[in-house]
């Protein structure tokens, strides 16, 4: 996303390294793709991007893609089409799956490939050209993450209710009743593919192995 705004903190930083200490980046043909999920404001975008920081000083190279640019409505239009809809229909069915795997394909295969993404500022979905051959790791980050292909998949263990505070600063939806049921939605359908992490984000915002792959 352009113009999104980064709340980097100390935990972030952290736990970023702990994910290097965990996970073997040291092959270069092994292109792996790591996928970050969890609830709004839980911090998938600052994790994402000092991974692929720490990434860099290894002479690695992470390419950050955030699925949330994949949404088949607008944000123009994304609210209206929501209130007219029923609740169920607001999770995964709302992202261009299609299009995301096409993105991950491309990656694993070394091609040139467009992809959308969303300018905060002006609500417009943009083309975004990424030269994959020149990246070796694919970092996935975005609430719905965990349900896209990837070979290691991190949950961030903390609610919507627990992050009110970074979610008023980064300002990226307005607060109201309807985004409160948004929120909780959200919340039903993330919670359900915590399952699919391999590691876990605490509520300390350590790192640790999940029981359940």
């Amino acid at each position: 996303m352009l113009e999104d705004v980064l709340l980097i903190e100390d935990k972030h930083r952290r736990a970023a390294k702990q994910i290097l200490d965990i996970i073997d980046f040291s092959d270069p043909h092994a292109r792996l793709v790591i996928a970050i999920g969890g609830e709004s404001g839980s911090g998938k975008s600052e994790l994402a991007h000092m991974v692929a920081r720490y990434l860099k000083k290894e002479k690695i190279f992470a390419k950050l893609i955030h699925t949330d640019d994949f949404y088949k409505i607008s944000p123009k239009t994304r609210t209206e089409w929501r209130k007219i809809h029923d609740i169920t229909e607001i999770g995964l069915s709302e992202y261009d799956w299609d299009k995301i795997t096409m993105t991950v394909n491309d990656f694993k295969q070394k091609l040139v490939s467009k992809m959308p993404c969303i300018d905060l500022l002006t609500d417009q979905t943009d083309t975004l050209t990424s030269n994959f051959a020149e990246v070796s790791v694919l970092i996935l980050e975005g609430l719905y993450s965990l349900h896209a292909k990837a070979d290691e998949k991190i949950f961030i263990d903390l609610t919507y209710r627990e992050t009110k505070k970074n979610q008023k600063l980064r300002g990226k939806e307005p607060e109201n009743e309807f985004r409160m049921i948004i929120l909780e939605r959200e919340h039903q359908v993330i919670q359900g593919l915590r399952q699919n992490a391999s590691l876990i984000v605490n509520k300390e915002y350590c790192i640790e192995k999940s029981n359940q792959i």
